[in-house]
């Protein structure tokens, strides 16, 4: 099986549906072609170790479309150490209304990434070349988005504590993890609460949301924890 190939566009469309998620041949075909600039830039850029075509779908794209259910369109997402584009391209491509930014710290990755806009010709999204830990130190971007998500982080402590800042007092977190602890959790609705403490309980509390589900074809486990922010 090739990337692009009919049967690579069938893993995508019936894997999407045993996620219960709807889809176009017209979004697998962008689809496509991400996966095969990925593949041809990952000759010469470490964008991914994933170089199987069955794994690309559905560690890629499979997997970044499972959040769709809980995202509404015209919102702004922020995807946070998106490398490849991983969720943000895919959701983008799912949900077309969507206000998208892509950071990494990586230059490489960033002009890979824009590329990858440009060919597909995506608007409403940009790729910017920041540090995380640096955006959430940037006051001019403080509460602006309504979604921040991120597969990349492994610390998901560290995630919503570089996530806090930038989210809009709506919005709401979103971490893409594998199996994923109680401590892990805990630790983060911990951290939540100190901070909405520190900053004059301008946040009364956090709802979570978690689901977990396995990858179609591969049966891997994975988690999507979700933390919204409930205002006073």
């Amino acid at each position: 099986m090739q990337i692009g190939s009919k049967k690579w566009k069938n893993v995508i469309f019936n894997g999407a549906k045993d996620l219960e998620i709807q889809i176009d041949r017209e979004k697998i075909d962008q689809f496509g072609i991400h996966a095969s600039e990925l593949f041809k830039w990952s000759r010469k850029t470490n964008l991914t170790a994933i170089s199987d075509p069955l794994e690309v779908a559905v560690k890629h794209f499979l997997d970044s479309i499972a959040p769709v259910p809980f995202i509404s369109p015209h919102t702004s997402l922020l995807d946070m150490g998106s490398g490849g584009g991983f969720p943000g391209i895919p959701l983008k491509i799912m949900i077309p209304s969507l206000s998208v930014t892509l950071i990494d710290a990586s230059r490489k990755k960033i002009s890979f990434l824009r590329q990858v806009i440009r060919i597909l010709g995506l608007d409403n999204i940009e790729a910017c070349h920041v540090r995380a830990q640096d955006l959430s130190k940037d006051r001019r971007v403080n509460n602006t988005y309504d979604v921040i998500i991120s597969r990349a982080l492994s610390s998901m402590i560290n995630f919503v504590q570089m996530s806090l800042p930038l989210l809009a007092k709506d919005g709401f977190i979103i971490a893409m993890k594998g199996k994923i602890t109680d401590m892990e959790i805990e630790s983060a609705l911990s951290l939540i609460k100190k901070s909405s403490d520190i900053q004059g309980n301008s946040m009364n509390s956090f709802n979570m949301v978690l689901k977990k589900y396995r990858l179609p074809y591969l049966k891997s486990q994975r988690s999507i924890v979700i933390l919204k922010s409930v205002l006073k």
